[in-house]
């Protein structure tokens, strides 16, 4: 109650690339007074009892932070102790990127959602890699790498290469995003034949690492059935380790924010509550098709345990949250962990 009648609304005061901006400093502020660790754990850390085993990895809870909050991998701590079992970082480019014009996020508030066309804004890999070498221990991270704006597609293959290598040593796992929305032409990726070339390449490189790192997919959720058939095709060719789905969505149906405002916000992936029933579709259905075969990572809308319950029964081994942590706030993590 306190959170969704005092601190969300104040938040919302600001425009969201500062709020969040804002939110992040004063929890940075907050871990380092005396105490304020303990604080923070006693309130909104939850392990489970046993780890969760997913992709050769033991997570402690099954609840982590989807890609697009933490860009630079500059809150790890601060997001370790509000209690998420996982997090992960970028979208990263090889190259520092100011991404697309602000503003560039947006809240539609009357239906717990977001609309961004952030455009993969990020300090650039080397940056990165700097941070996580202090990073903290106990936090399983992931690594999601995509290509500079600049980059034609037919060299996006050598993006996620300089990524991919230079994240190695310090990430857990990688994500392979080629669904975002909001970097142009970069969802022409997802096309049966270049996504296989990178996918290839990337599991390659990997399999040549005296200990290989879990390769995931991050899917979008517009595909269709036959997109998504050849989706769950090239998994069992490439030998990837599984999938995340899914991403922001470009469909603007059954809001009930108004079109105008629609129209005027204008292009870029909505995620939130309305992305829920898209998003698990598209795991349920990869679930089914691939007979479990991989384990998926279920994203898109979740705000409560019966959302949590779907996706999981559904398929997810582990889930994600970015939007409704914004709605519901930091309990939300303990609340899903506590449920699962």
């Amino acid at each position: 109650m306190i959170y969704s009648n005092i601190i969300k609304p104040f938040f919302f005061l600001f425009s969201p690339e500062k709020a969040h901006t804002l939110t992040m400093s004063l929890l940075k502020m907050t871990s380092k007074i005396p105490f304020g660790k303990s604080i923070l754990k006693s309130l909104f850390v939850h392990e489970l009892k046993e780890p969760i085993q997913a992709f050769g990895l033991n997570f402690k809870n099954p609840i982590g932070l989807a890609a697009g909050f933490d860009k630079n991998a500059k809150y790890l701590e601060e997001l370790q102790l509000l209690g998420f079992g996982f997090v992960e970082v970028g979208t990263v480019t090889p190259l520092p990127q100011p991404g697309n014009p602000q503003p560039r996020l947006f809240r539609l508030k009357k239906d717990n959602a977001i609309i961004n066309r952030m455009g993969f804004n990020n300090e650039g890999v080397d940056a990165m890699v700097e941070r996580l070498k202090n990073r903290p221990k106990g936090l399983i991270v992931g690594g999601n790498i995509g290509k500079n704006k600049n980059t034609p597609n037919e060299n996006a293959i050598d993006d996620y290469i300089i990524c991919f290598e230079k994240l190695f040593p310090h990430v857990d796992y990688f994500v392979v995003n080629v669904s975002s929305p909001n970097t142009p032409g970069l969802r022409e990726l997802q096309e049966k034949g270049p996504l296989l070339e990178i996918l290839n390449t990337l599991q390659k490189r990997n399999e040549s690492k005296s200990a290989p790192k879990p390769i995931l997919l991050k899917i979008a959720p517009d595909l269709t059935i036959e997109q998504l058939d050849d989706i769950d095709e090239i998994v069992k060719i490439s030998k990837i380790a599984g999938l995340i789905a899914t991403n922001t969505t470009i469909d603007r149906d059954n809001l009930i924010t108004s079109d105008e405002i629609i129209a005027n916000i204008g292009n870029g992936g909505l995620s939130g509550l309305p992305v829920f029933r898209k998003s698990t579709d598209v795991l349920s259905y990869l679930s089914k098709k691939s007979n479990k075969l991989y384990p998926i990572i279920g994203v898109g809308g979740i705000e409560n345990e019966n959302h949590l319950k779907e996706k999981k029964m559904n398929g997810a081994v582990l889930v994600q949250i970015y939007t409704g942590l914004i709605y519901k706030g930091p309990s939300l993590i303990k609340t899903l962990s506590k449920a699962w």
